[in-house]
C-alpha cells in the first residue's frame, strides 16, 4: 500500500508554565488514497489533538504529517474538517454557508456561474438542495451536519477530516448520515479520517480501525482491518460473521484498556 496521507512517529506534547503533559508519542500510520480510517480509543487518548495535527491546525512537537507528498504545517483547504458542532454560520442561508467555501477556494479558478453549480451540486450530494433558502436556525442538527459536510467537500479536499461528526444526533439521525457518507464515499472514492467513539459506527464505515491506548503518552495500540465488502448494507451486517468478529475485536481493546485504567 503506498502511503497517501503519511503520519510519521508523531508526538504532541503540551505545556502551562513548568508543566509538561505528553499526549500522543510516536504515532505513525500511513493511509492509502481513498481508504476510509477510523480512530477510536477511550476520552483523553488523544484522538482529536492527533486529527487537529493532521488539519494543520495544532503542531506536532515531533515528528510529522505528509499528504501526497508534501509536509503538512498549517490548514489548508487540501484537509477539510467536519466537527461534532456543525459550525454554519447563523446570518447566512445553507447556500451562502456553502458558497462560502467555495468562493474562497475557488475565486480566481473558476467563473461566478461555475462556482453557483458547485454550490449546488454539492448540496444535492447531502440532499439539501431543498433547503438552500434556510437559515441554520430554522433547520435540524442533522440537516446542519450535512450542510456541513457539503461546505467540507465543495472545498475538493485531498482528505476529508471528521471529528466525530454524529455525536450530537439522535440515533435515527445519525444512521441516515453514516449510509449518506458511505454513499458519498463510494460516489468520490475520498480519503476520509474520522475520530468517533462509536464501535458500530466505526466498523460499519471503515476500511481500517486504528485503536488508540489510553492517554496520557497515547500511541497506536492496534490496527484492524475491516475486511467486509462494499457497498455495505447494515441489515444484513447485524448477522454478518466478518462484522461480529471485527466488532468483537474492537470492544476486547477497548474493554482491556477500560481495565487498566480502572487498575491505575
Amino acid at each position: 500500500m503506498s502511503a497517501y496521507l503519511e503520519l510519521s512517529q508523531v508526538g504532541k506534547t503540551f505545556t502551562r508554565g513548568a508543566a509538561s503533559t505528553e499526549v500522543l508519542r510516536d504515532v505513525s500510520l500511513d493511509i492509502a488514497k481513498g481508504e476510509y480510517i477510523s480512530i477510536i480509543g477511550h476520552s483523553g487518548c488523544g484522538k482529536s489533538t492527533l486529527l487537529n495535527i493532521v488539519a494543520g491546525l495544532t503542531r506536532a512537537t515531533t515528528g510529522g504529517v505528509i499528504l501526497d507528498g508534501r509536509e503538512v504545517n498549517t490548514p489548508g483547504p487540501d484537509r477539510a474538517v467536519v466537527f461534532q458542532n456543525h459550525s454554519l454560520l447563523p446570518w447566512l442561508t445553507v447556500y451562502d454557508n456553502v458558497r462560502l467555501a467555495v468562493d474562497k477556494v475557488f475565486a480566481g479558478t473558476r467563473s461566478r456561474a461555475e462556482r453557483h453549480d458547485w454550490t449546488l451540486h454539492n448540496l444535492d450530494l447531502v440532499q439539501m438542495t431543498h433547503a438552500t433558502q434556510k437559515r441554520p436556525g430554522e433547520i435540524s442538527g442533522g440537516m446542519k451536519q450535512r450542510v456541513g459536510i457539503a461546505r467540507a467537500l465543495a472545498m475538493e479536499p485531498k482528505v476529508l477530516l471528521l471529528d466525530e461528526p454524529f455525536g450530537a444526533l439522535d440515533a435515527l439521525t445519525r444512521a441516515h448520515l453514516q449510509d449518506s457518507v458511505m454513499q458519498i464515499h463510494a460516489t468520490l472514492g475520498n480519503t476520509i479520517l474520522m475520530i468517533t467513539h462509536d464501535v458500530d459506527e466505526a466498523v460499519l464505515l471503515s476500511d481500517r480501525i486504528v485503536m488508540m491506548t489510553n492517554g496520557p503518552s497515547a500511541y497506536v495500540g492496534e490496527v484492524l482491518e475491516v475486511g467486509l465488502p462494499r457497498p455495505r448494507r447494515r441489515l444484513e451486517l447485524v448477522s454478518d460473521a466478518t462484522y461480529i468478529k471485527a466488532r468483537e475485536a474492537v470492544l476486547k481493546f477497548l474493554h482491556e484498556r477500560h481495565r487498566y485504567v480502572e487498575a491505575a
